[in-house]
Formats: structure tokens, C-alpha cells, sequence
């Protein structure tokens, strides 16, 4: 029999599960997180088998879901120094890239930007030629002073020819190893927001290497020689080679992991998810068993961007939040003690209050190894203080006022109550607490396509097929099976301020992994 892995690594604990062959568990574990990727992982890992007995040899898939290029951007470490390069003049000349970016990455970027000559229309002819010359002279302008390029063009989702060009001549001058990213790869319509997504995935791809290759090398530590894969962040999977192309894609995947765990564990496909970690509270709604996208442009470190994102609510709350008595009032989070809750947490015999604690006060959960003793009337207006939180967070992610059906995972829901207003019933599923690393383990694969066609000269059937078609050459370039591939997702959205009958078609495609002997296959063929 086969097995597969699924980690997690958040920002508390690295979550680690086994399933079987029928995708049942067979062993589980929580370790709080370590300074490097590589160690929580090993150890997690190694706690897993030794429970289960499995011989490391029969696990044959292994899948990430990491925070590492998430938290980079937010705290600005272990960034690239990237080549910024618009292809656009003099169309787009008047607002300058990194416009509207927070001051210190901006000034950290401006550096390496540039507007060169180029773009397309939205039907696809060109605004002006491309200035190859000019586009030369930046490589070897850059060269040795950057660690990635990243190029973007006016209407590229329509017509990649020129920022395809540009990255010819860019490898050309810079060499192979040099990661180069393309907006019409990565962003949606709109060019600001898609050429700053593009920027972004340049410049956290050292870090996403970084993981990638710790990832790797734990498993390789303890005899695991697997297929890996990475999570992204609309509950599918990529493999490692293309999450290295695009590793912004993983940003926001612990939450949808989760929320792929508590469709798979109860079986529900509409419903809304509240997954509470060790420091905050991500509250989500699953349609047809996938998170619901975002439809407004997203901000990512400060920085607005396009590219797909979860539609998530987040609140400071978690198990180890602080509580405070300030004065009279009392105040809960946004600090948090995190993962040290076993040291601190006053249900684990340290000094610090915590959620944790009031919920252990009250009578509401049996965490640590102290019994806790609060004033009760405080206790309880803590309490309800936090409830209060959670509840809105639900509200404002509810689309009507209909009573919906709502799922609690993550390690921190043992916390919360048995019901909740507005909702018709409260799902608690067994291992409720590692649903995240459940969600990666048995997540397809997925490729989408979201473009402007213009239909003048084409039927509609045409169009949809050809979008179609993209998505599911996307989704096998992330590593899924042809054969198992179907449509989850279809839009189309007349355009009506665009002549020429233009439609934006939105497709996603999802299948399951491909294994080993077919991908290797796939890959010397393609190779021939």
C-alpha cells in the first residue's frame, strides 16, 4: 500500500498528517514551529511514522502547505532585488511602476524600473513595436545587480508576444538560472495591479527556492523519496517545478487548506468555515467544495494586486491571543503568545492569560495540564467578548440572511461554542485540528485561464473552448493527470466599454495527480 503525507507549516505549529490509500488517517501530530523550515518538518514527520510504523519507502506523494513567501513579503525579508520592466511607452508613461506601493519597497524597487516600448491593444494589435534594443541594454544594465526580472505588458492576457520577446532576450543576456516572470502568467486584467502581482512573485522567488529545497531535503533526511507538491492558495496543488515559476500562488494556502479539509471531512460543499489557529481566526465560504474567490483586487504586503485570491476574513484572535484588562475593559489580541502557549499559557502553569485560559476558566475546553481560576464574571465577559468577534467575522462573509451551515477546524476551535447566530448548525469533524494538512493531502491539481477575447470573428463556442483548452494545459503543467481533468469553474462577463464584442472568460480545470511514470514520461517526450 502507498501513502501519502500532507504538511502544513503556519505561522504556530507545523501540522503534519498520513493517509493511506483511501484516503484515511492513519497517524497525525503537532509541532511548533522551528527558526528553519527544515527541522519542524523532519521532526513532525519522524513523530508520524514512528506512530504509524509505515516503512518511509511506501509513502508515495508528499504535499505542502507553507506560509514562508507570505510572511517574507509582510516582513520584508529575504527579498530579491528585482529588474522592473514595463512594456508599455509611451502609452503608460504617466503613472510609474510601484505606484502606490508602500514607501520602503518602493524605494527598495525604483532602482531597476523601466518603461520600455511596446503593449498591445485589447484585441491584440500592437500600441507600438518593441524596443529589442533598448530592452538589451537593461539586461546588461542589470546584470549581476538583480536576482529576478519581471516583465509586464499593456493587455499581455490578450497578446504574450511581447513580453514573451522580452524574456528571450533577458535569458539571452542574464542566463538560465535568473527566474523571470511574465504578468500574463501570474495577474488578471488590469495592468497596475497584474504588473505589480508580477513583481511580487519575482521577488519572493529565492524564498520560495529556499523552501522548496528545505522541503526536499528533510524528506530526503528520513528516507522519504517522494512525488512533492506544493499547496496554492484556491485548494489545488502544483508541483515544485512550477511552484517555483509562481510561488506567489501560495500565498493565503493555509486557510484554503483548511477549508478543502472541512469539505472533505463533512462532506458539505456549501458552507462557511472558521478555522482558529494559535494567533488568528480566517473565516471563509466553500462553494461546490472549493474556497470562494475574491473578486476584489487584493493587498499583499501593503501592495495591490490582481491575481487570484481566497476570499477570506481574518480577525486577531486565536488560542494563545492575550487578554488584557485595561483599566476596566478588557481587551483581547491582537498580540499573541503563539506557539510558547505551553510555556506561558497559565493551563500550562505560566503567567500569561490567554484565550485559551478563559475558555479553560469556564469550563469550555480541558487544555494543558493547571487548572485555571478567574473571576467568573470576567472570565465570561471575555468570553462573550470573543464570541462576539467570530460572530461578526461570519456575518460579513455571509452573502444573505439565511441561517447556513457552518464547519470549526484548526487546533484553536475547541474553544468555540456549539452554535452560533445566523447559523443552522456547527460542525465539529474528527481531526478538526490538522484539517489544514488533511486539505493539502488530498487536494487536486488545478490550471486556469482568465482573459479578454474579442468574438467579432469568432462564435462563442469557440472562444469557450479555446479558454478551455488553456486551463487544462495550465493544469498539467502543475502536475495533474489529462485524463481525470474537468471543469469546475466557468465565467464569462461581457465587456461593454470594449469594442469589438470582447468578453472576459474566467475557466478553472482541476484533475488529479499525475504519477510519477506518467509525468516522467510526459516530460521526455516533451523533451524529444
Amino acid at each position: 500500500m502507498s501513502y501519502r503525507l500532507g504538511i502544513d507549516v503556519g505561522g504556530t505549529n507545523t501540522d503534519v498528517v498520513l493517509l493511506d490509500g483511501d484516503n484515511r488517517v492513519v497517524a497525525k501530530r503537532k509541532r511548533p514551529d522551528s527558526s528553519d523550515i527544515m527541522t519542524g518538518i523532519r521532526d513532525a514527520v519522524r513523530a508520524v511514522l514512528d506512530d504509524s510504523g509505515v516503512d518511509p519507502v511506501a509513502i508515495s506523494q508528499a504535499m505542502l502547505g507553507t506560509t514562508q513567501v507570505t510572511n517574507a513579503i509582510i516582513e520584508r525579508r529575504d527579498l530579491n532585488d528585482v529588474a522592473v520592466v514595463r512594456l508599455g511607452a509611451p502609452a503608460t508613461r504617466a503613472v510609474q511602476p510601484l505606484a502606490g506601493w508602500p514607501e520602503d519597497l518602493r524605494r527598495r524597487y525604483q532602482r531597476f524600473s523601466y518603461i520600455v516600448g511596446g503593449g498591445h491593444e485589447f484585441d491584440g494589435r500592437e500600441i507600438a513595436p518593441l524596443d529589442e534594443k533598448e530592452l538589451t541594454r537593461i539586461a546588461r544594465e542589470v546584470k549581476g545587480q538583480v536576482g529576478a526580472v519581471a516583465i509586464s505588458s499593456v493587455f499581455s492576457p490578450v497578446n504574450a508576444a511581447h513580453e514573451e520577446r522580452a524574456a528571450v532576450i533577458f535569458r539571452e543576456e542574464l542566463g538560465e538560472d535568473t527566474p523571470i516572470s511574465l504578468s500574463h502568467q501570474i495577474g488578471s486584467v488590469g495592468l497596475l495591479e497584474r504588473e505589480n502581482a508580477t513583481v511580487l512573485n519575482a521577488a519572493v522567488s529565492k524564498v520560495a527556492k529556499r523552501a522548496t529545497v528545505s522541503f526536499q531535503e528533510a524528506l530526503a533526511s528520513i528516507g522519504i523519496h517522494a512525488n512533492l507538491y506544493l499547496a496554492q492558495n484556491d485548494g489545488t496543488l502544483m508541483s515544485v517545478e512550477y511552484a517555483l515559476l509562481y510561488p506567489i500562488l501560495t500565498i493565503a494556502c493555509g486557510p484554503t487548506n483548511s477549508m478543502r479539509g472541512a469539505a472533505y471531512l463533512t462532506g458539505l460543499k456549501d458552507a462557511m468555515v472558521v478555522d482558529v489557529g494559535g494567533t488568528s481566526t480566517d473565516v471563509g465560504v466553500l462553494v461546490h467544495g472549493f474556497p470562494r474567490e475574491s473578486f476584489i483586487a487584493v493587498e499583499v504586503g501593503g501592495v495591490r494586486t490582481n491575481f487570484r485570491m481566497p476570499d477570506l476574513f481574518s480577525i486577531g484572535l486565536g488560542g494563545g491571543s492575550i487578554v488584557r484588562d485595561l483599566d476596566g475593559d478588557l481587551q483581547i489580541g491582537p498580540d499573541s503568545v503563539g506557539y510558547r502557549i505551553v510555556e506561558e499559557g497559565r493551563c500550562f502553569g505560566g503567567s500569561q492569560t490567554t484565550f485559551t485560559d478563559i475558555a479553560v476558566a469556564l469550563g469550555r475546553a480541558r487544555v494543558g495540564t493547571h487548572p485555571v481560576t478567574l473571576p467568573r464574571n470576567r472570565a465570561q465577559a471575555a468570553y462573550d467578548l470573543a464570541i462576539a468577534r467570530v460572530t461578526e467575522a461570519i456575518d460579513r462573509m455571509k452573502t444573505s440572511a439565511s441561517a447556513v451551515p457552518l464547519i470549526l477546524v484548526g487546533g484553536g476551535s475547541v474553544l468555540l461554542p456549539d452554535a452560533f447566530e445566523g447559523v443552522s448548525e456547527v460542525y465539529r469533524p474528527d481531526n478538526y485540528d490538522v484539517a489544514n494538512a488533511i486539505g493539502a493531502a488530498i487536494a487536486q491539481v488545478s490550471g486556469r485561464v482568465d482573459r479578454i477575447f474579442a468574438m467579432d470573428h469568432r462564435s462563442r463556442e469557440e472562444v469557450l473552448e479555446e479558454a478551455q483548452a488553456i486551463a487544462f494545459s495550465e493544469a498539467i503543467r502543475a502536475g495533474a493527470d489529462a485524463s481525470t481533468l474537468e471543469v469546475v469553474e466557468m465565467e464569462e462577463v461581457p465587456i461593454a466599454y470594449l469594442p469589438g464584442n470582447a468578453v472576459r472568460v474566467k475557466v478553472t480545470a482541476a484533475g488529479t495527480l499525475a504519477s510519477y511514470e506518467r509525468r516522467g514520461a510526459k516530460d521526455s517526450h516533451a523533451r524529444s
